[in-house]
C-alpha cells in the first residue's frame, strides 16, 4: 500500500515536512575538521514530504514503503528514528511510510526536513517529553540542516547551519523549477572554485540585496539542466537563485498572480510549481 493512501484507520498518523530555500548562501570559512562555517536564510515553504507514522510494542523501526532513490542506510528518517532511541532508550519503535514529493538532490531540505518530522511526532507519540532544543541536537548529529525544521521557523543561520535566529519575514509567493537532475552537495562543496572567504553579511545587508549563492557558479558550470534553468528564468525576465547547492532553482513573486503568470509559460523539463512561504511549519501547529 503506498504511503499516501495509509489513513488512521490503520493505525497510522499523518505529519508534515516542508521544504525550505535558501534565500542566500555563503560560506565564511572552513573549520579545522573540514565543516564550512556558513552564513544563510531559510525560508519555510508550503510544500514537502508527508510522513506517516504508526508505534510499534517492540522496538523495531521498519520503512513500510519503497523509496527506489534512497537506501534504508542512507534515509534520514529511519536515522533520526534509532537517533530518538538510542538518546531517550525508548523500547518502542516505530513503522515509516513517506509520501515523497519533494525531488532527491534538490536543496530543498527534504531529507532533513523528513528526520526533522520524525523525531518531532515520535517524541510525542512515545511520550518522551524531550525539549526542542534536544530534539536539534539529535537532529545536528544527522544533517545542518535538521534543526531549523525541528524548530520550525524561518531563520537566519550560522554556523555550520545550526546557530539559528527566528526571522519574521513578508508574504511571498515562489515559483520553484526542479531540472532532472540531482546534485552532490558534497560535489559542490569540494569543488576547488567555490569561494570559501565571503565577508561576514548582517541582515541589513540581505535586505538591500548584498547576498548572494556561492554555490550557484559552481552549480551551474557542473549540472548543465540547472545553468538552462537559469537561462529559462532569465528569458522570463525573473531574477533566479539557487536553492543550496541545487539543483533547484526559484523565483519570488510579492502575489500569487505574478508567479502564476510565470509558471504559465514554463516550457522546461522537470517540475515547475508555484507555492507560498510559510510564517512557520505546519509541523508546530499539531505539536504545540
Amino acid at each position: 500500500m503506498g504511503a499516501r493512501h495509509l489513513s488512521s484507520r490503520l493505525g497510522f498518523s499523518a505529519w508534515p515536512a516542508p521544504a525550505k530555500l535558501n534565500l542566500f548562501l555563503h560560506v565564511t570559512g572552513r573549520r579545522a575538521d573540514g565543516y564550512h562555517q556558513l552564513q544563510t536564510l531559510f525560508r519555510l515553504v508550503d510544500w514537502g514530504d508527508r510522513l506517516h507514522l504508526r508505534v510499534r510494542d517492540d522496538d523495531r523501526i521498519r520503512r513500510t514503503t519503497p523509496l527506489p532513490d534512497i537506501a534504508e542506510a542512507s534515509d534520514l528518517s529511519l536515522r533520526a528514528a534509532r537517533a530518538l532511541q538510542a538518546a531517550s532508550g525508548c523500547r518502542l519503535g516505530a513503522d515509516i511510510a513517506i509520501d515523497k514529493r519533494l525531488p532527491f538532490g534538490a536543496g530543498l531540505g527534504g531529507g532533513s526536513s523528513d528526520a526533522a518530522t520524525t523525531l518531532v511526532a515520535l517524541n510525542l507519540l512515545w511520550k518522551l517529553g524531550l525539549s526542542v532544543d534536544r530534539l536539534a541536537a539529535i537532529g545536528l548529529q544527522l544533517g545542518a540542516d535538521v534543526p531549523v525544521f525541528v524548530r520550525g521557523h524561518n531563520a537566519w543561520a550560522e554556523g555550520v547551519g545550526e546557530i539559528l535566529q527566528p526571522v519574521a519575514l513578508p508574504s511571498s509567493w515562489y515559483v520553484i523549477a526542479c531540472p532532472e537532475c540531482s546534485v552532490n552537495t558534497g560535489t559542490v562543496f569540494n569543488d576547488a572554485s567555490l569561494r570559501r572567504d565571503h565577508p561576514v553579511v548582517d541582515f541589513a545587508d540581505f535586505k538591500a540585496g548584498r547576498c548572494t549563492n556561492v554555490c550557484e557558479p559552481v552549480t551551474r558550470r557542473l549540472f548543465p539542466p540547472v545553468e538552462e534553468t537559469f537561462r529559462q528564468f532569465q528569458g522570463l525576465g525573473a531574477a533566479p537563485r539557487l536553492s543550496g547547492t541545487g539543483a533547484s532553482v526559484f523565483a519570488e513573486f510579492s502575489t500569487f498572480e505574478a508567479a502564476e503568470t510565470l509558471r504559465s509559460r514554463w516550457s522546461g523539463p522537470g517540475l515547475c510549481m508555484v507555492t507560498p512561504g510559510l510564517a512557520h511549519s505546519p509541523l508546530l501547529d499539531l505539536v504545540q
